[in-house]
């Protein structure tokens, strides 16, 4: 029997935020002292130039979304966020005091965990605390991510106040059994009430995020789900696969069972129609799993080669050096990476001791550096080229080698120093990029590490 494209290459994979993965880290080789020399190398390399970029990590949560992968405190207490914020302001003044000069900061963005969480207030301070230490760049440009069941109006005001320009709300899906499977109750009129919002105060990109793939979910859920995200024109949406770790990411994402949830050609379909309803909606497909209309910033980077990829997922703004506060987030120099504790309470005991909370990372080689750049650019303009000698390596004939049977399918095209992924290789992006993988090639994961590429 013939089994389908997207049966043949549904196979675990990285999702590329980084190269090398995390798992493939070479921690080993690194040090605290390390990781601060590379990013004061970055530092004199970006900062006068386009300025760097802040993660900040807010991870607090006031119930569990079984869906969610991310790093999160579940707590109704708010006491907790004076001691986080504070604890954000000290780790920024220990980078702060090895940078060279006052950093210009082109980009932050809020991220959890849920940063509505927060109140307008103690988000006031986290933002003043930042630029007591630094000062804006040009066409600076500063994003969150809210919940529309605790975003309000005031929050939404005092974030755009304090320069915020983009908000991106968590949707995931409408129907009710899909919510109830994944503990996240929301309704349609609270989404539509912090958009509408958002757009009256003068929020120049707002997106939405929506899953595919999701426990008990059906091509017609998707089909309402994305009707009810065209209503409410969002600039630009998120649109990607469920990734389902529970290996991983422990009991938050055993609320249900695997044959809950759509599989194959069956959750593929769901992408397909999605992506359709949105085309004719005027959306346009950026990178992997990602849409914006022609107006929004994302879609003008993509037809100008300025689209970046990181930690924070898709950007318009390319800056090498992008530091990460907070719980369990990662630092970006270009040349190394760099992760926070996951545990809050060492985050708060590291911090006391004057010392950055950075527990491991990674010391990129020439040859990750150059894989790194392929990869980017898989991700980012759906190919790549050797031609230039500085991006070539000796594997590079290994790495055609294993995409013969991709090019047979119709997924690329090979030609002289250059590969270039074809309209239908677009959903497999992520396993092209796994020909780039040395780490990966070298050595195969021998437990689950991966979500499905599809």
């Amino acid at each position: 029997m013939k089994i389908s494209l997207t049966q043949k290459y549904n196979v675990p994979g990285p999702r590329y935020t980084s190269y090398p993965t995390v798992p493939y880290w070479n921690e080993s080789e690194f040090t605290e002292q390390k990781w601060i020399s590379s990013f004061q190398k970055a530092f004199s390399e970006s900062n006068s130039q386009n300025g760097i970029s802040l993660y900040i990590h807010l991870p607090f949560c006031e119930s569990m979304c079984t869906f969610c992968g991310c790093n999160k405190r579940i707590t109704k207490n708010h006491s907790v966020e004076e001691t986080y914020i504070k604890a954000l302001i000290k780790e920024w003044s220990l980078y702060c005091k090895v940078l060279s000069e006052r950093p210009l900061i082109k980009e932050i963005h809020l991220g959890g965990g849920t940063p509505t969480f927060f109140s307008k207030e103690n988000l006031e301070q986290l933002i003043n605390g930042i630029f007591s230490f630094a000062n804006k760049a040009e066409n600076y440009e500063f994003s969150f991510e809210g919940h529309p069941n605790n975003t309000t109006y005031e929050q939404l005001k005092k974030l755009y106040d304090l320069g915020f320009r983009r908000v991106s709300f968590g949707v995931q899906d409408y129907a009710e059994k899909v919510q109830k499977a994944i503990n996240r109750i929301q309704p349609f009129h609270n989404v539509a009430k912090v958009t509408f919002w958002a757009k009256e105060i003068g929020y120049k990109s707002i997106g939405h995020d929506i899953i595919f793939g999701l426990p008990f979910q059906t091509l017609a859920d998707v089909i309402d789900t994305v009707e009810k995200t065209n209503s409410l024109k969002p600039d630009r949406l998120a649109f990607y696969s469920y990734a389902r770790v529970p290996w991983i990411k422990g009991n938050g994402q055993r609320g249900f069972n695997d044959e809950n949830l759509p599989k194959d050609a069956e959750k593929r379909k769901l992408y397909e129609i999605g992506k359709q309803m949105l085309s004719k909606n005027g959306y346009h497909e950026i990178g992997m799993d990602h849409f914006a209309l022609e107006s929004d910033s994302l879609f003008k980077a993509a037809q100008t080669q300025k689209l970046h990829r990181n930690f924070m997922g898709y950007s318009a703004s390319k800056t090498q050096l992008m530091i990460g506060l907070g719980v369990s987030s990662i630092s970006d120099s270009w040349y190394s990476f760099a992760q926070n504790t996951k545990s809050l309470e060492d985050y708060y005991q590291l911090l006391e001791w004057d010392k950055l909370p950075v527990v491991k990372g990674h010391i990129l080689n020439n040859e990750d550096l150059i894989i790194r750049k392929h990869i980017l650019n898989l991700t980012c303009e759906f190919e790549t080229s050797w031609s230039d000698e500085m991006l070539y390596f000796k594997e590079i004939s290994d790495v055609l080698a294993d995409l013969e049977e991709i090019e047979k399918d119709g997924l690329i095209v090979i030609a002289e120093n250059k590969i270039r992924i074809t309209e239908a290789g677009r959903p497999f992006v992520r396993n092209i990029c796994m020909a780039f993988d040395l780490h990966l090639k070298r050595k195969s994961p021998e437990t689950n590490l991966f979500s499905m590429t599809v």
